[in-house]
């Protein structure tokens, strides 16, 4: 089987559910945003020397998969559920417990790994971004919106755990 279709050759695309839609359809959008969000952690992964980072984002990468087919297939909803966000949360608790108390905003940057990490975040907050407006129309849950501003806390969360296992120092904004 070839990897071209040319039905997109015109700017459409088909859903999962077999629509044919614009590939500027808000929901396309957001997919395409998270399919960004999901190759930048691969970046991330790629750099990463630490199992923790390596393993809890390769779990991320499999439910930003689900995430962006939830999009295309109304009938597929719902896979990325409230148990996804706990998880998400204890990871958060779980890493912040080997970090030092944040006192001040940190600018992105240090290592590698944190770099692609803080940009990766910026990158999920604009896919939350992409989805509150779809929210609002009652096309998409409310927990997708969850799990991606979750998902933002722990990518901030796990930059600063990159840096530190680096031993990078954090760049404190002071104002």
């Amino acid at each position: 089987m070839a990897i071209y279709t040319r039905l997109g050759d015109t700017g459409d695309t088909v859903t999962l559910e077999g629509e044919k839609v614009n590939k500027d359809n808000p929901l396309i959008e957001a997919q395409g945003q998270i399919d960004e969000l999901n190759a930048i952690l691969g970046m991330a992964i790629s750099f990463s020397e630490d199992e923790k980072i390596t393993t809890s984002f390769r779990k991320i990468q499999k439910e930003l998969f689900i995430l962006g087919a939830e999009l295309s297939a109304e009938k597929s909803r719902k896979r990325i559920n409230l148990k996804h966000v706990e998880d998400i949360e204890s990871l958060i608790d779980e890493t912040e417990s080997e970090l030092p108390t944040l006192a001040n905003f940190v600018l992105p940057g240090g290592c590698k790994t944190a770099s692609l990490l803080h940009y990766a975040r910026t990158v999920c907050r604009r896919c939350e971004r992409r989805l509150v407006p779809l929210y609002k129309e009652n096309q998409i849950d409310e927990t997708a919106l969850t799990y991606l501003n979750r998902l933002g806390d722990l990518l901030f969360t796990m930059a600063r755990y990159a840096n530190r296992k680096k031993r990078v120092d954090e760049i404190i904004w002071k104002g």
